[in-house]
């Protein structure tokens, strides 16, 4: 027996709040899984700086990426095997592509790839294609197979049914964090029937596509995605907490600049700061070392830095206010000048966030971001795009909603002593 079609002498499983049981029979499954750099997952979490919002939400970047891999087993097993449109060689390679999907992803996410203009997708590639016990375990398997798999997560596989299984607007990938992020933060709106919209599956020749009886169960996934997006991942208090993360790692990242001396030196962000990332570098960071450097630096000399750190540390978070920016730069454009005349450094203190999201798209070519629709077989055999069936889906088709919101610390504000007059007008404009 080879190494690709090898099996455990017995099944292992993963008792699961969201799946139940997560089955592993394969040995290069289980072989992944226990490389450093898959294990580095359980130190990073799914949900960023939400568990500052909602204190449930502590799971991890490991649990997503098991969930995403029992879905995908569960769809090539149990749904899709014996199908005349499903190639059963291509069950491994898609199984390895869901478990490592999200391997690139670094501390606090989004928030730190933003400061140090990274990519965790290009970083997973790295990861599978570099000096890695990753590539080492899928090299077993063939010589071209860790190439396989990161194609499959760069979506230039040749097989496209595979890439759509893992990336598209119904995948598994999302069919997972939905449900798993509405558990852990105790919310109800990721729920949907996800039971359903497996058995409603059916490969297609460069997709996978949605049997038409399950279109409700279509309907209630895509419009639980957009309950979550705005109540959960875009919530303004956890906006407020990831701005200053972010601030906290800019504010370092100019110090180190300027040859200032840390108490601490953060050795751990030196290759980010000097833009000569090396894989050993990338790997080497996760939560709980940035978590350990804004302790530290909570005992710094520069009262920037030790501010934030403070902040993030203690939850001692900013306020914010609605705004447009589009009508309102004038406005912002004062604030900044009163935040410099009052000693208030705006860069730091006068953050514009804007959160962004389209729930759902049909196909347009030569936009910047294309989107693969989803399709619905008809009872004929044709081909439908959903929302030329759905009119819930139709009426929020191409419908982007954007968010604005200024954060400032109205603690700061408040406060009495020098540039009184100065805050109390700062704090009249803003909540005016």
């Amino acid at each position: 027996m080879s190494y690709a079609t090898a099996k455990l002498e017995e099944e292992k499983v993963f008792k699961d709040p969201v799946h139940r049981y997560i089955h592993v029979r394969d040995q290069v499954i289980w072989d992944l899984i226990g490389t450093r750099e898959f294990q580095r997952l359980r130190r990073i979490k799914q949900l960023g700086t939400t568990y500052l919002v909602f204190h449930g939400a502590e799971h991890s970047r490991f649990n997503h990426s098991l969930g995403v891999y029992e879905i995908v087993r569960r769809m090539v097993d149990d749904v899709f095997k014996g199908r005349p449109e499903w190639d059963e060689s291509e069950r491994l390679v898609v199984l390895c592509a869901a478990l490592l999907h999200d391997l690139g992803h670094g501390p606090f996410s989004h928030a730190f790839e933003h400061v140090f203009d990274l990519d965790h997708e290009e970083f997973t590639r790295h990861i599978i294609m570099g000096d890695t016990e990753v590539n080492q375990v899928l090299s077993r398997v063939a010589a071209n197979f860790p190439l396989k798999v990161s194609n499959v997560i760069a979506k230039t596989y040749e097989n496209k049914q595979v890439v759509s299984m893992i990336s598209s607007q119904i995948d598994a990938d999302r069919m997972d964090y939905l449900q798993r992020d509405a558990y852990y933060t105790g919310v109800s709106y990721g729920h949907f029937d996800m039971e359903r919209i497996l058995r409603v599956m059916r490969p297609r020749e460069d997709q996978v596509v949605i049997k038409s009886s399950g279109m409700h169960a279509v309907e209630d996934y895509i419009m639980s995605r957009y309950q979550m997006y705005w109540q959960v991942y875009f919530h303004p208090v956890s906006r407020s907490a990831e701005v200053i993360l972010t601030k906290i790692l800019h504010r370092a990242k100019a110090l180190s600049e300027t040859g200032y001396k840390f108490l601490h030196e953060p050795t751990h962000f030196q290759a980010f700061f000097d833009k000569n990332i090396e894989l050993e570098d990338y790997l080497a960071l996760d939560e709980s070392i940035l978590l350990t450097y804004f302790q530290l630096w909570m005992r710094e000399a520069d009262p920037i830095l030790s501010d934030l750190s403070r902040r993030f540390v203690n939850r001692k978070l900013f306020n914010y206010v609605e705004i447009d920016p589009a009508k309102d730069y004038q406005k912002l454009r004062e604030l900044e000048n009163l935040f410099r005349k009052a000693g208030i450094d705006p860069q730091y203190y006068l953050v514009l966030d804007s959160s962004s999201d389209l729930p759902y798209d049909f196909y347009r070519p030569g936009e910047e971001e294309e989107r693969l629709p989803i399709h619905l077989l008809m009872p004929n055999d044709e081909i439908r795009e959903l929302s030329r069936s759905s009119d819930i889906v139709d009426s929020i088709s191409g419908k982007r909603r954007t968010d604005h919101k200024l954060y400032f610390p109205e603690d700061i504000l408040l406060e009495n002593g020098k540039k009184k007059t100065l805050k109390k007008q700062i704090l009249e404009i803003l909540k005016g």
